[in-house]
Formats: structure tokens, C-alpha cells, sequence
């Protein structure tokens, strides 16, 4: 659905994106992390076709970044990082605006606004003036307006920046409800836990270089080979159980330890690994309160990826 080849972007001698390559399937929600001037903005600009690149090519549900805008513009819902409203417009009126705009007839337009104010949960702000609404509700609005001609494809920079924990929460699932009526989502964003529960795929750039590009959960295992298993145990004496660990074939054995009633090891087995791990915890009278692998977060994913550049 989204395809960047070879995108650089020059200011100068500055690079600020150097030989980016990423696709985007349809369907996905994209985390594009990275800090502030790693060049999210300036790969977003670009395929909102907002920004001449020094060289390279996008492509957007078949369409040119480069040779075909207009044919770009239709099939995505652009929402930038800093975003203004027109004061002395009322809600509505701000989305009759884009839906003019875009040449949606004067009928279908009012269907349309109801729809995506309610949507959006924006119904009983119909007749509020924009410029009176708070940060979060401003949100929700800008969001709003790249909806009323339906695009396939949404480009979302920091949608959640500068919003409350529980806007947070709301624009999280408002970007979840909007995949699951088919649209394909590439948000960026520099705080990565927000990201971290809703994205399919990620992508981490830094100084204008994109390090990683796929699933966490591919991009984890590329990172880690091995996988830590943590295994709480009720009994009185969870030490006792560490010789299972250590004689289990899965189980690098000088990795295992015990942590206030927790046991650790590097486990580099399957599935049915596990269970014969568990099986045999079990029968030698282990009560297993928690059997799991320990997750790596996002940030840890991010820190591990970048450590050698910015080193």
C-alpha cells in the first residue's frame, strides 16, 4: 500500500534522510519511532506530497509520489504534527470545509460530517467553535478532517503529542476502530510505549537512517537469538527447582538463577519445549504461579537498534 525506494533528502549539507527503503502492506499499522530530527517529519512530508525529494521515489496505493500528487492526495488522510483551526468556524463547519474541498457533493457532505463526528465521538461538539475546544478535542477534529473523502491510507505525524494520558488512551483506540474498517495507518511518534500495543509493524530511524524495518516481534528475535523464560513459583524453597533448568536440553544452564521466587534462564527451544519444561517443574512438585517469556519493550528494542550509531 506504501512504498519508499531509495527517498534522500538534502538541505544543503545536511542530510536529513539518507537512501530510505520501506513497504508498508495494506492493513498495517506503521510505528515510525525515532527522536525529534531523526527524519519522521521530512519521510512524512514526503509522501503527503508536501516535500520534493533530492532523489528517490514513493509510491501510495499504486500511485507516484513524485509524478502523480493530485492521484496521491485522494487516497490519503494527512494529519500533520502541528495542525490550525479557523476561528469563528464551528465544528461543522470545519469539516464542511475539507469535504468542499475535496468536491464531495453538498448532500452526501452532511451524511458524511455525521458520520465521522460520530465516529469520532465529536457529535455534541457539532456547533462548538474550534477555537474553543481543548488540545485533545482539537485532536480528534484534525483526525476527523482527514476522514470526510474516506482514504485508504492514513499518514498520521505525532497524533498523540501534547495530549493527556486519557487522550492518549482515545486516540489509541480510535486508530485501532479505524483499522479494523480497513485502513492502512503509518503514525509516527517519539514515544514509543504508546506505540508499542496497537502497531503491526515499526520501523526505527535515526539521523536520517532507517536501522530496522518489520514486526516487533521479528525485529525482537533479530535482536535476541535466545529467549529469557521466567517461571514465579509458590514454594517456600523456588531454588529448589533449579536443577530442572539446568539439565533441560532447551536451557543454557549457567544462565539460570533465582530472583525473589522467580526463576530466569535463557531458553532457546520451542514450543513444545516449554511444555515438556513445564511437565517436568510440575511433577517435581513445583507450584507455578507464572510461566513466560520475558518481553523486550519497545524502548528497549529502539536503545538496542540504535546503540551502534550513536555510539
Amino acid at each position: 500500500m506504501i512504498e519508499v525506494e531509495h527517498f534522500t533528502k538534502r538541505y544543503g549539507d545536511f542530510m536529513a534522510v539518507d537512501d530510505l527503503n520501506l513497504s508498508i502492506g495494506e492493513g498495517e499499522i506503521y510505528g515510525f519511532i525515532g527522536p525529534n530530527g531523526a527524519g519522521k517529519s521530512t519521510t512524512i512530508r514526503f509522501l503527503a506530497t508536501l516535500l520534493k525529494p533530492t532523489s528517490g521515489e514513493g509510491r501510495i496505493a499504486g500511485h507516484s509520489v513524485t509524478n502523480d500528487p493530485m492521484a496521491v492526495r485522494r487516497v490519503i488522510g494527512f494529519m500533520p504534527d502541528d495542525f490550525g483551526v479557523y476561528d469563528g468556524m464551528k465544528v461543522w463547519e470545519f469539516l464542511d470545509f475539507f469535504a468542499v474541498a475535496y468536491e464531495i457533493p453538498r448532500l452526501e457532505r452532511r451524511r458524511i460530517i455525521g458520520e465521522v463526528l460520530q465516529l469520532l465521538d465529536l457529535t455534541h461538539k457539532r456547533d462548538d467553535y474550534v477555537n474553543g475546544l481543548s488540545k485533545g478535542m482539537k485532536q480528534r477534529l484534525c483526525l476527523a478532517k482527514t476522514l470526510v473523502h474516506n482514504p485508504p491510507v492514513l499518514i498520521l505525524d505525532e497524533p498523540s503529542a501534547g495530549l493527556d494520558p486519557r487522550a492518549r488512551l482515545e486516540m489509541k483506540y480510535l486508530l485501532n476502530e479505524l483499522r479494523r474498517m480497513g485502513k492502512t495507518i503509518l503514525v509516527s511518534s517519539h514515544i514509543l510505549s504508546e506505540l508499542a500495543d496497537f502497531c503491526t509493524s515499526i520501523g526505527v530511524i535515526e539521523r536520517g537512517k532507517l536501522l530496522a524495518s518489520g514486526s516487533i516481534q521479528d525485529i525482537q528475535k533479530q535482536l535476541r537469538s535466545h529467549r529469557v523464560l521466567k517461571v514465579r513459583i509458590l514454594n517456600e524453597n523456588p531454588a529448589q527447582f533449579e536443577y530442572i533448568l539446568k539439565n533441560h536440553a532447551s536451557v543454557k544452564a549457567q544462565s539460570v538463577n533465582t530472583i525473589e521466587g522467580t526463576l530466569s534462564a535463557e531458553f532457546e527451544g520451542d514450543g513444545p519445549a516449554q511444555a515438556d519444561l513445564l511437565r517436568q517443574m510440575m511433577e517435581a512438585g513445583a507450584i507455578v504461579e507464572a510461566f513466560d517469556e520475558e518481553q523486550i519493550s519497545l524502548e528497549d528494542v529502539f536503545m538496542m537498534i540504535t546503540k551502534g550509531i550513536v555510539n
